[in-house]
């Protein structure tokens, strides 16, 4: 009878921690999704340095960055869409904004080079906030075998080396000022999916970052530098490729969400109908989860494969 109670004393106690736990998270979920008001970004610094600055979430972040006050630091390795991003900004803010811009093409120039680049141009700029967008991977899902050398290599020096470098170049300002905050772009396929197949390297690398902005959170946090990854899921983009819908928004859409949590929580889900996704994905059996996410690539393959081989076709009857 005494073991009967211990074990009843025992589960229940166990039962209750998880429940207060859950209840707490939910609240603290609720506070920060709606309640909780967002910082001000200029305190941060008069400028905020954007890599992927020309497509999807990053050009989005730049215009929302510059629709609080804040001057830009544009990074892209396309010229001719720097310059038209640049442009497109001034625009719509009256010339209120001073824009800069670098090139550099993460997948060809090395660390030693993207950083002492990144050094020259924010030489003389507040920079209070960086975000890392810049992101690549293969156009559709494959096996890791048959993902050439240039493609992995580029993955790799892009997604992580790109965000690692940059992040050492500027950090040292920061902690001069003792202030500044730095947004890496993480990703639904490892921070809530248990697996990615057939992108695994693209996985691997944004479980990379996530580990990355965790660690240098806890290393700098008492320096006053807020660093995030922000975790989306699918978002309508050139990287994607997908449709706009109800849990698929727009860039424009999905960065709304977004600088509301700067400053807050190591690795966050900004965007409201993404973090109900990842509540329900969480609760379903992983087995049930990879099942059906190798079964949807394989699918997506099957795709990409048939595209291919007709546009080499296309070009064997033109030649």
């Amino acid at each position: 009878m005494e073991f009967l109670d211990f074990f009843m004393v025992a589960t229940s106690t166990i039962g209750f921690i998880l429940v207060c736990k859950n209840v707490l998270y939910f609240v603290k979920w609720v506070w920060g999704m709606f309640l909780r008001a967002p910082k001000n970004l200029r305190d941060y610094g008069s400028w905020a340095m954007i890599t992927g600055s020309t497509d999807g979430i990053g050009k989005a972040m730049a215009h929302e960055l510059a629709s609080k006050g804040l001057n830009l630091l544009l990074v892209s390795r396309n010229p001719k869409k720097l310059e038209a991003t640049s442009n497109e900004i001034r625009d719509k803010n009256s010339g209120n904004v001073e824009i800069k811009c670098l090139v550099i093409d993460f997948a060809k120039e090395n660390g030693e080079e993207i950083m002492k680049r990144v050094e020259e141009a924010i030489e003389g700029l507040d920079v209070g906030i960086l975000v890392n967008c810049a992101g690549w991977t293969h156009a559709y899902a494959r096996y890791f075998h048959e993902v050439d050398y240039e493609m992995i290599d580029g993955t790799i020096k892009v997604n992580v080396e790109g965000t690692i470098w940059v992040t050492k170049a500027v950090i040292p300002s920061m902690i001069k000022k003792k202030k500044g905050a730095i947004i890496n772009l993480g990703s639904g396929s490892t921070f809530v999916l248990p697996s990615y197949p057939l992108f695994t390297v693209y996985a691997a690398t944004k479980r990379s970052v996530e580990m990355f902005s965790r660690c240098i959170n806890l290393e700098y946090k008492h320096k006053g530098i807020d660093i995030q990854c922000q975790v989306p899921l699918y978002v309508s983009t050139k990287l994607t490729k997908l449709e706009t819908s109800v849990f698929v928004p727009t860039p424009e859409k999905y960065i709304k969400s977004c600088t509301r949590w700067i400053g807050y929580e190591t690795v966050v889900v900004p965007y409201l109908l993404h973090s109900l996704q990842a509540f329900t994905v969480r609760a379903i059996p992983e087995t049930f989860v990879d099942s059906y996410m190798l079964r949807y690539f394989l699918y997506g393959r099957k795709k990409g494969l048939f595209k291919d081989a007709k546009i080499k076709a296309l070009e064997a009857s033109k030649s």
